[in-house]
C-alpha cells in the first residue's frame, strides 16, 4: 500500500470512530425523538396533516422555521383560508404566500379525495417507494419533493427514508459515501444516494434513522425533527 493511500484511510477510520463516540453520547436523545415521531402517527389524521404542513414549510427553509410557522398558524391549518394564513407572521419565512397556497391546495385535495382520512390512505400504500411517490409526485399535494416527502414519512414514524438535505449530503461526502454534495434532482439519483446511506449505516452499525438525526445534529447542534 502506498504511503499516500494509507494516509487517506486513517482519517476516515478516525472519523467513524468519532461518529460512533458521538452516537453513544446522543443515542438516548435520538431514540426518544424517534419515539415522538411514532406518537404523531398514533394521534391520527389532524396530527399527521400538521406534520405534512410542517414539511411543506421547511422546504427551502429550516426545521426551526417550520416549527415557528406551525406554532403561529395553529388551528388555521385546518380551517383557515389562504388570506388567513397569509396574515400570519410566520417567523420571517422566505415564501409565506406561496407556502400558504400550498397548504390550502393540499388540504382541499386531502378533504375531497380522501375525506381527510390521511392515515387510512397511508396504511393502504404498502410499498416503500409507492408511499413516498404519493406525496412527492401527486399534483394534489404541493410543495413536497423526495426530500420533503421522506422527511414527512420519517416524522410520522416510518423507517428507512433518507432525508437528503444539505447537512446529510455534506456529511455523507465527508465520510466518503458519495462523491459530491449536489442535491439529487431525479428519483433515480435520490434512491441511489439513499441506498448508499443505508449501506453505510449497516457497515458502521448505526440504524439508518438514528444515523440521520446523528449526522444532522453534528452539523446543526440540535436533534430536532
Amino acid at each position: 500500500m502506498r504511503g499516500n493511500d494509507r494516509n487517506n484511510i486513517k482519517p476516515q477510520m478516525s472519523n467513524i470512530k468519532d461518529l460512533k463516540k458521538d452516537y453513544s453520547l446522543k443515542k438516548k436523545e435520538i431514540k426518544n425523538r424517534l419515539r415522538e415521531f411514532q406518537k404523531t402517527w398514533e394521534k391520527g389524521d389532524e396530527a399527521i396533516f400538521r406534520e405534512l404542513c410542517f414539511c411543506i414549510l421547511t422546504a427551502n427553509a429550516s426545521a426551526q422555521m417550520g416549527i415557528n410557522c406551525i406554532d403561529n398558524i395553529g388551528d388555521l391549518l385546518l380551517k383557515g383560508s389562504i388570506r388567513d394564513l397569509k396574515k400570519i407572521r410566520c417567523g420571517g419565512h422566505r415564501f409565506p404566500n406561496k407556502r400558504s397556497e400550498f397548504i390550502i391546495h393540499t388540504r382541499e385535495f386531502i378533504k375531497k379525495a380522501l375525506g381527510f382520512r390521511l392515515k387510512d390512505k397511508i396504511i393502504f400504500l404498502k410499498d416503500f417507494h409507492e408511499r413516498r411517490d404519493f406525496f412527492a409526485k401527486n399534483p394534489g399535494i404541493k410543495g413536497l419533493g423526495y426530500k420533503e416527502a421522506s422527511h414527512f414519512l420519517r416524522n410520522i414514524g416510518f423507517k428507512g427514508y433518507a432525508i437528503l438535505d444539505k447537512h446529510i449530503l455534506r456529511s455523507l461526502h465527508e465520510f466518503g459515501v458519495i462523491k459530491g454534495i449536489e442535491k439529487p434532482n431525479t428519483k433515480k439519483k435520490y434512491i441511489e444516494i439513499e441506498d448508499k446511506m443505508k449501506a453505510f449505516s449497516e457497515k458502521i452499525g448505526i440504524d439508518m434513522d438514528e444515523l440521520d438525526l446523528l449526522l444532522w445534529s453534528r452539523k446543526t447542534g440540535k436533534i430536532l425533527k
